[in-house]
């Protein structure tokens, strides 16, 4: 049987915001069991909270918006990959704005700190989501798919596919344990077509953006402050957003996940409906 997990200690980090582009803090605390993964807003009255659920996202532009009352916390899908990813079932995120620090633009920064503050069991079972048959999502050009394994694993398969990409398309299979995840996903960086910039300025993202946090495809080359850590780092990346928006269906998740050309709106549509499997067993 497997137990629940919490952090042993807290992991605190500071800096700029990729959408609002202000200065934010962040800090990851233990959780009760039983509990979850909760995101607590400390800059406003009575320090509103709103449970990382599928059920309370409100928008999927170019990332995962969770709200509840006056608790709203944008771009939490790196957070949420660490979390998962460590099998850490329930924290207490504290944010003293909507948005956390977008750091190097990966999720390094945000699992070197789960590990040093170090996790600890707790007493009572794991809840975990092993699907009985597949969930399907049809997105028209993306396509998502969840199957039952005998494994009890989180196994992803995925291909994403830019025009501006130098190395297109992009296939990864990757089984995510924590190892895996520290040495092959987490470290993959935000990227962005730049033809798409002057839309998402006028949208009033990206103020945060520069090439400290992000890369940028343009005419068949990836811009980067870095070279690229893996020549398939796109792909990656998009695997990392995969494991964190699938853990709003609340559970730790075993199961094939098969994804073609995903983002945030399929992943969090998947999402939901493990969610509604789960309150319907």
């Amino acid at each position: 049987m497997e137990k629940q997990k919490t952090l042993r200690g807290s992991a605190s980090y500071t800096g700029i915001t990729l959408h609002t582009g202000v200065r934010a803090s962040l800090k990851i605390n233990p959780g009760e069991i039983n509990t979850g993964i909760w995101f607590r807003r400390i800059d406003l009255s009575g320090a509103p909270s709103v449970r990382a659920l599928a059920g309370n996202v409100v928008d999927v532009r170019r990332g995962t918006k969770i709200a509840s009352g006056a608790a709203e916390v944008v771009t939490i899908e790196h957070v949420m990959s660490c979390l998962h990813a460590c099998g850490i079932d329930n924290a207490v995120v504290d944010m003293d704005g909507p948005e956390p620090p977008i750091l190097d633009g990966s999720a390094k920064p945000y699992l070197d700190g789960i590990l040093a503050a170090g996790t600890v069991e707790q007493e009572a079972e794991a809840l975990i989501f092993a699907p009985k048959s597949p969930i399907c999502i049809d997105g028209g050009h993306t396509q998502m798919a969840l199957f039952p394994n005998s494994d009890g694993v989180l196994r992803i398969f995925c291909t994403a596919s830019f025009r501006g990409c130098p190395f297109d398309p992009q296939f990864i299979e990757m089984e995510i344990t924590p190892d895996n995840f520290r040495d092959n996903i987490a470290a993959a960086r935000t990227f962005v077509e730049f033809g798409d910039l002057k839309q998402l300025l006028a949208m009033g993202l990206v103020k945060g953006g520069s090439l400290d946090n992000a890369a940028i495809l343009h005419q068949g080359a990836i811009i980067c402050k870095e070279r690229l850590l893996w020549q398939d780092e796109i792909v990656r990346h998009k695997v990392l957003d995969i494991i964190g928006d699938l853990y709003l269906c609340g559970r730790r998740v075993h199961a094939n996940v098969v994804a073609v050309k995903p983002g945030h709106p399929r992943n969090a549509e998947l999402a939901l409906a493990m969610q509604k499997s789960i309150e319907n067993i």
